[in-house]
C-alpha cells in the first residue's frame, strides 16, 4: 500500500471513496505483489515491470482500466473501449452499483496478471488510415500553371496541404476564392505554410 495512493483516496469525493477503496481491495486480492504507485495524477498499479491496472476519481464519476485490456478475454462483455467513451474500461462509476460482480471482475485482474507475467506485451497500435485529400478541379488547374508551386505542394504534409484547401475552399465569392488561389501559389513558391506568419521563428 502506497501513502500516496491512500491520500488520493481520502483526497476524493465522498461518493467515490468506497468505490475507489473496494477496487483497490480487489486488486490486491487478485495479484497480491502488485505495486501500487502514482502516475500521470492517478493510482495505478505495477506487476512485473509494467502497469496492471489503473483508476481515478472525477468530480461526478470514477473509472477504472486495464493496461492489456485488449488482449483480455471478456466473456460477460463489461469492458468498454476507452476511445468510444474516454471513460476508462468499466465506463461512469457513480457509485457501487455501477461496478461488475467481485468475481467478474477478480477473473479480468487475474488474466491482466498472468499476462504480465508471461510478459505478453501490447499489440502495435494499427496505422490509422490517412483519407485522401480532395483537391477541387479548379486549383488543380492553378497548379498546372504554376510548376514552381505544384511542386511544393506535392511535398506538402498532409495538414499542409489541408490548412490551404480549406482557407480556399471555404472562400464565400469567387473574387475571394481566386485572391485566395493567387495568395496560396505565390507562398508556395515562397515554401511557405498557409499559416506561416504563425511559424516560430
Amino acid at each position: 500500500m502506497n501513502p500516496a495512493v491512500d491520500a488520493y483516496i481520502s483526497g476524493s469525493a465522498d461518493f467515490a471513496q468506497p468505490i475507489l477503496k473496494h477496487l483497490r481491495g480487489l486488486i490486491h486480492q487478485a495479484c497480491p505483489d502488485v505495486e501500487e504507485t502514482i502516475k500521470w495524477s492517478f493510482p495505478n498499479f505495477v506487476y512485473e515491470g509494467s502497469i496492471l491496472c489503473h483508476m481515478a476519481a472525477f468530480k461526478q464519476h470514477c473509472t477504472f482500466g486495464f493496461w492489456k485490456a485488449v488482449l483480455l478475454n471478456d466473456p460477460h462483455s463489461i469492458l468498454t473501449s476507452t476511445g468510444e467513451t474516454a471513460m476508462g474500461h468499466l465506463g461512469k462509476i457513480t457509485c457501487m452499483e455501477d461496478l461488475p460482480p467481485d468475481e467478474v471482475l477478480l477473473d479480468l485482474l487475474k488474466q491482466a496478471a498472468q499476462l504480465n507475467r508471461d510478459k505478453v506485451p501490447l499489440p502495435p497500435k494499427p496505422k490509422s488510415e490517412q483519407k485522401e485529400l480532395e483537391v477541387p478541379e479548379y486549383f488543380l488547374l492553378a497548379l498546372a500553371d504554376n510548376p514552381k508551386a505544384k511542386a511544393v505542394f506535392s511535398t506538402m504534409s498532409y495538414s499542409h496541404k489541408k490548412e490551404y484547401l480549406e482557407w480556399i475552399m471555404e472562400a464565400k465569392t469567387e473574387a475571394t476564392r481566386q485572391k485566395r488561389i493567387q495568395t496560396a501559389l505565390e507562398w508556395m513558391v515562397e515554401g511557405k505554410g498557409r499559416n506561416w506568419k504563425y511559424d516560430k521563428k
